[in-house]
């Protein structure tokens, strides 16, 4: 039977939290790099983002596992199990993109598409910074606001590629497949905003 602690592991979780959000980073570079140089390498960086995917599955089992060790949380016990999920949701969008990509067999990478990657690159970015102010709830406002502003940005570029598809007569499996991609690199986005929501949640309730 596991051990309960009733020490508080502030620090433990914290830092959980921040290898979680710089994986997250790291997950969104190899998706750009994946679509950057497409077709050359997608099959290595294709395992890469795969394994990021699992230490991302990884690393959200080390904080549900340690929540249900300890008795004190630093903060509201379900905020934590939401946290934890809505950062590993980013992992999972990103490997789906990957894959879809992959996948599809798709000729050569669309512009609307690596733009999309490298603002989920951006986001990602932003939501590390902003769970890096986590402990002692410091102000991470400006990098919520901006990662907001690259979700409206990562939402045109998908309706840019999208109208495009449909403007321009493609192929009926061309236009299937790539608003398929589309959409998955969206959720990507929409993950990082979703978990920038979270944690906004969290600021508010412990100010």
């Amino acid at each position: 039977m596991a051990r309960l602690n009733l020490v508080p592991q502030k620090r433990e979780f914290f830092d959980l939290y921040n290898r979680a959000a710089a994986n997250t980073v790291e997950i969104a570079q190899r998706l750009v790099q994946l679509l950057e140089t497409y077709p050359d390498r997608c099959e290595d960086h294709a395992r890469d983002i795969k394994e990021l995917e699992h230490e991302g599955d990884r690393l959200t089992h080390d904080v549900v596992d340690l929540l249900n060790r300890t008795f004190v949380t630093p903060f509201d016990r379900d905020d934590m199990y939401r946290l934890a999920g809505s950062i590993d949701d980013i992992c999972d969008h990103v490997d789906e993109a990957a894959g879809n990509v992959i996948g599809y067999g798709i000729d050569a990478v669309r512009p609307e598409a690596l733009a999309q990657a490298q603002v989920i690159h951006r986001a990602a970015r932003k939501l590390s910074e902003a769970i890096g102010q986590l402990e002692g709830f410091k102000d991470s406002r400006r990098q919520l606001i901006e990662l907001r502003e690259l979700e409206d940005e990562g939402d045109a570029l998908a309706r840019d590629g999208i109208s495009k598809l449909f403007a321009n007569g493609e192929d009926p499996l061309v236009v299937i497949r790539w608003k398929d991609i589309y959409e998955r690199l969206e959720e990507a986005v929409d993950a990082c905003e979703n978990a920038a929501d979270v944690l906004e949640a969290i600021l508010v309730k412990n100010r």
